[in-house]
């Protein structure tokens, strides 16, 4: 898996993926801790991918292309442009953690499918409610804004064929090709928001090393970006009304 997932990111073998779906405002600076505190209290054990959002995990969108699934939780709250001007007071980990549509406390988790399975398995639980903390006085000069509402675009894509390290990068890069241009699609001004996440499952790499190539134009990256592409316009058309 290759996975920017902020518990289990990088590039390794995972069991499972956890997509927790928390409350609006999320308060915790420790969500790798946390992640790893739901997935215990999930039965879920050895190494895996865990992800975070406040967008309703039951609503998840997918998209399949070729033996390719992706799976996408889109919440849209604080959508904007990747390279966006730099601002005077840095936004909190809190409303860079989390994404919300929804404010219910539920998670969503999934075991990381083998070839023949065609897309992670989401079941739904409670996860207790932080407290929030009091804010520490800002500096002078970096009083913060008014936070917006968060967001967070996740998407798990998995595929029945191995790929080599360098084509799980650019399968990642290629999902998120394919997520813009489903959001530019859906009339969204925008290239996502600044916590989406992607994980690449595919099945461990034999002697020949797996496929060399997930580029968009290669056989394997266009039934990702296609997949990927499906499950999120799909997601994005609700936030502008055409679903």
């Amino acid at each position: 898996m290759c996975s920017s997932a902020v518990l289990g990111g990088g590039i390794g073998p995972r069991a499972w993926i956890l997509n927790a779906q928390v409350p609006g405002g999320y308060p915790r600076l420790d969500p790798d801790r946390h992640l790893a505190e739901i997935a215990a209290a999930e039965g879920l054990s050895g190494p895996g991918a865990g992800l975070m959002t406040a967008a309703e995990v039951a609503a998840y969108t997918t998209g399949r292309d070729g033996g390719v699934t992706a799976t996408v939780t889109t919440g849209l709250g604080v959508r904007g442009w990747a390279a966006a001007p730099e601002t005077t007071a840095p936004e909190s980990l809190a409303s860079q953690t989390a994404a919300p549509e929804c404010a219910t406390d539920e998670t969503a988790t999934g075991e990381t499918p083998t070839p023949e399975t065609t897309a992670p398995e989401f079941v739904a639980a409670e996860t207790p409610t932080p407290e929030t903390p009091a804010p520490e006085p800002a500096a002078p000069g970096m009083e913060p804004r008014t936070p917006p509402r968060p967001g967070t675009v996740n998407i798990v894509v998995v595929l029945p064929v191995a790929l080599s390290d360098a084509a799980l990068v650019n399968a990642v890069a290629t999902a998120t090709e394919a997520k813009v241009q489903a959001l530019l699609d859906a009339g969204l001004d925008c290239s996502g928001t600044p916590t989406d996440a992607v994980c690449v499952a595919a099945p461990e790499p034999g002697p020949d090393g797996g496929e060399p190539f997930a580029g968009p134009r290669s056989p394997w990256g266009a039934r990702i970006a296609r997949a990927v592409h499906a499950a999120v316009l799909a997601g994005a058309r609700p936030a502008r009304g055409l679903s």
